[in-house]
């Protein structure tokens, strides 16, 4: 059975630390062994020395002091009686005891004396003979341990070295020889073969490799005319799409341009297929203006003469989930351009000529109330009154698309100057506070004091508000609050308008200021849907912008930020 290289260099790594633990466990036995060996000598013979020392000091002060030399004495021949260790010690200790016995009773004895320090001699004589000679026996086994530890050091050393000089041949070789085939197939030389005579993972390794290759070279092969045929389709499907487009890659190599494109271009294909698109950048405008911009805003090219409409939509193309890079696809949208202007010209002219007769019906309408020319009953007045609501919301839609139309022909005149704020939303506040008193809806300003003035027209900025505070007051319960804001961030201002009505959906939001836009499910819809569009592109003219923050039965807030004066 093959042994795996992961079982291998596991084998490896349990050998050195074998032999690690093998040179270790031979020192620390032997160093263990001295180091008995020195307790030994102090707990045997230093011991008994300083025992000796100690009562032959005694002796010698017996005469001045005999009742504690005496004490002293005994305490360190007891000592001395249980640390008997050397043959022949213990005779020797016997008569010290024997002796020292005959001195308690004979004081003043100086023969027993002699025969105390002669026995003291002996045993000091004794052990000094026996710490020499575990000295010796010392010093031969630190030699012996030594010699052993070198030894055994040495040879591992020896093997260990073998061991680290030849193991990583086990890994390296195969892995050269892998790089070199990878290398190989990396340049198209798909004939590369790795032989290695072995069953581990670098063997099924290098058999994987092979069959790879193998397959590769029957690939290119056997596909080659294939793929030149299908380039070929594929140029011509591409030549045949009626909308430019070019094709980019993630390395920013242009990949194909069809002749539409290269028509509005105006370059020839071997000036763009192929070539970095920082280089076409360079020397044509309209390719940088392609690459750079990143918006759909519809743009013109004049085409022979003729101008033509364009937006330019950016398509990701992926690969297993992986973006592989990018078509610009340029949609010719100048038959909707002109249909557009047609149409804003349509409103513009039918919104013109249906207010005048409406504005004389406002006045007649008038006049009908007027006591002067004769008295209404209660259901005339109704009636009448119904006929003004109807008369003035029509009138205010065909205002709405006169100023729409306005926008979308680019007619939008705006008269910027220095404006004041706080004026503005008193202007605003003092021109819807009948209606607000009417519904009982109290109108709170909150303005900063000391606001700087603003660049803007101030005409669009009061039409702005008086819409946001009308559909503030329209849809906020009576007897309720609604807040107008005024504060300074940085070099903008901005301005809000906050109520406590029933709110709109999160999911609404985005789309609350494209135009007839209503929001679904609403019973109380009696605008148009175009009051928030005009007051976003009033906002957007002026280089400002403009928000909502609304939650469902949490009321909303309509605001917009213009910057300050410079």
């Amino acid at each position: 059975m093959a042994i795996k290289l992961k079982t291998k260099v596991a084998l490896g790594g349990i050998f050195l630390f074998a032999l690690l633990i093998l040179v270790g466990a031979v020192s620390f036995i032997y160093f263990n062994r001295i180091t008995a060996e020195a307790k030994d000598i102090v707990k045997d013979n230093y011991e008994t020395l300083n025992y000796s020392r100690d009562m032959l000091k005694e002796i010698d002060e017996l005469n001045m002091d005999s009742a504690a030399a005496l004490k002293n004495f005994e305490q360190n021949l007891q000592l001395q009686e249980k640390n008997v260790t050397e043959p022949g010690e213990k005779e020797l200790t016997e008569s010290l005891r024997k002796d020292f016995s005959k001195l308690k009773q004979e004081k003043a004895a100086d023969s027993i004396r002699s025969l105390i320090r002669k026995d003291i001699s002996g045993i000091m004589q004794l052990n000094l003979q026996a710490i020499d000679k575990k000295n010796q026996a010392a010093k031969a086994s630190a030699e012996k341990a030594k010699t052993i530890i070198t030894l055994i050091l040495t040879i591992c050393t020896l093997i260990g070295l073998t061991f680290i000089f030849n193991f990583p041949s086990l890994v390296a070789s195969p892995i050269a020889k892998l790089t070199d085939g990878i290398k190989a197939i990396a340049n198209k030389n798909y004939g590369e073969r790795i032989h290695l005579n072995r069953k581990d993972e670098f063997g099924q390794l290098a058999n994987a490799f092979n069959s790879m290759a193998e397959k590769l070279d029957e690939y290119e092969h056997s596909n080659l005319s294939k793929i030149l045929f299908e380039k070929q389709r594929a140029e011509t499907v591409i030549n045949s799409l009626r909308d430019a487009s070019i094709g980019i890659d993630n390395k920013g190599i242009i990949l194909f341009a069809n002749q539409q494109a290269l028509q509005l271009l105006n370059l020839q294909e071997l000036e763009m297929v192929g070539q970095s698109q920082e280089g076409v950048q360079k020397k044509n405008d309209l390719f940088r203006f392609l690459i750079k911009e990143q918006n759909n805003i519809p743009f013109k090219i004049v085409v022979d003469g003729k101008e033509n409409y364009f937006t330019k939509e950016m398509v990701d193309i992926t690969q297993r989930g992986e973006k592989i890079g990018n078509v610009i696809v340029l949609k010719n949208i100048t038959s909707f351009k002109e249909l557009d202007v047609a149409k804003t010209n349509f409103i513009a002219t039918i919104s013109h000529e249906l207010k005048t007769p409406l504005a004389s019906s406002d006045f007649s309408l008038k006049l009908l109330e007027d006591s002067r020319i004769g008295g209404l009953t209660p259901e005339q007045k109704e009636l009448v009154q119904q006929l003004k609501n109807d008369n003035q919301r029509m009138l205010k839609i065909l205002s709405e698309l006169l100023n729409m139309s306005q926008v979308e022909a680019g007619k939008l005149q705006l008269n910027m100057q220095d404006v004041d704020p706080g004026s503005i939303v008193q202007s605003s506040v003092n021109a819807v506070s009948s209606a607000a008193k009417e519904k009982q809806i109290t109108l709170e300003q909150k303005i900063e004091n000391e606001l700087p003035p603003i660049k803007a027209d101030p005409d669009k900025i009061n039409w702005v508000l008086n819409n946001f505070l009308t559909n503030a007051i329209r849809y906020s319960p009576s007897n309720s609050i609604v807040t107008v804001s005024v504060q300074q961030t940085g070099d903008t201002v901005s301005f809000s308008v906050t109520d406590k009505g029933s709110g709109i959906d999160e999911s609404y939001t985005s789309r609350i200021f494209e135009r007839y836009f209503q929001v679904p499910g609403r019973s109380d819809k009696k605008g148009s849907g175009i009051g928030l569009a005009i007051c976003k592109e009033f906002i957007e003219a002026m280089g400002g912008k403009i928000w909502v923050q609304s939650k469902l039965a949490e009321g909303s807030t309509f605001g917009f930020t213009l910057t300050i004066s410079s």
